[in-house]
């Protein structure tokens, strides 16, 4: 499939091209309509992440859809903000969105987080189901048992990039610096044998906080660090993704009495990556992998 075809397609009255970045935030806007909850500075950095890797959908000249395919190294891609707006479902434009994902990607292993219900959609575009990814909501409080240090100020960032890439597969610098830079989020990084052990980040949402990512070396750290930044919560409400595969995650947040309230499919193009699932504790982000 040609690229170009694809980012400036234009049929019958639809169009399917890149997104400018002030249309990104319209799509993170559609995303929040849709239940998904977005950061309050979700869109500045996943455009940083890959600003051609960003679609829309105009129906005479209206938008009415959004995709985007970001891509990560030489070899990886991640498809998310896959939404069409009511009113205009049924009418294959997810299809024409779908297919522009994929030609913006081709060659590489694609990841996605799907609702549940939409797997057979997807493995239709070729995919195949890998596990579940599980949404688990608390409430922040509690009294800090360790303090952590903050990445910034107390981890070199070609530190912080290696630990990440160890845990996501691949290198995400532009992401990751802005992701860890952004106003309206705490991050914070534990130490072992003076090395980076663990990390996470709390970020502000449309409605409270989630935590994304929550990498580290073992269970312990896990707790440490979800403990800190749950406090910084404030007593709001606070969401955090699990992978099912990480039992020790799964026993963690239960023993917090934190309940399950969605889940999504975690499904990929080719094989499943060799990823630490036992390290994962949180996802970063649904959208971007």
């Amino acid at each position: 499939m040609n690229l170009d075809k694809w980012a400036f397609f234009s049929e019958n009255g639809l169009t399917i091209r890149r997104m400018n970045r002030a249309e990104v935030d319209l799509a993170i806007d559609w995303a929040a309509a849709e239940g998904w909850n977005p950061g309050l500075d979700d869109a500045a950095c996943f455009y940083s992440a890959d600003p051609e890797g960003f679609f829309i959908a105009l129906l005479d000249g209206k938008p009415v859809g959004s995709v985007s395919a970001v891509r990560y190294g030489e070899s990886f891609g991640f498809i998310g903000l896959f939404i069409v707006r009511p009113g205009f479902r049924g009418r294959r434009l997810g299809v024409y969105l779908g297919k522009a994902a994929l030609a913006h990607l081709d060659g590489r292993n694609i990841g996605l987080d799907g609702v549940l219900k939409k797997v057979a959609n997807y493995k239709n575009f070729g995919f195949h189901y890998a596990y579940k990814n599980i949404r688990f909501e608390g409430r922040g409080s509690g009294a800090i048992r360790q303090n952590g240090e903050p990445l910034s100020a107390n981890f070199d960032f070609a530190e912080i990039s290696a630990y990440d890439a160890k845990m996501f597969g691949c290198e995400r610098h532009e992401f990751l610096h802005a992701w860890l830079s952004r106003q309206n989020a705490v991050t914070l990084g534990i130490r072992r044998s003076n090395y980076l052990a663990g990390y996470g980040v709390i970020r502000k949402c449309r409605v409270g906080y989630k935590i994304g990512p929550l990498f580290a070396d073992d269970v312990t750290i896990a707790d440490e660090l979800l403990n800190v930044l749950a406090v910084h919560a404030n007593g709001d409400v606070f969401y955090i993704d699990v992978p099912e595969p990480n039992e020790s995650a799964i026993r963690l947040v239960q023993n917090r009495k934190m309940k399950e309230v969605f889940a999504t499919a975690r499904m990929y193009s080719r094989l499943p990556p060799a990823l630490p699932m036992g390290n994962i504790f949180g996802v970063t982000t649904f959208e971007l992998g």
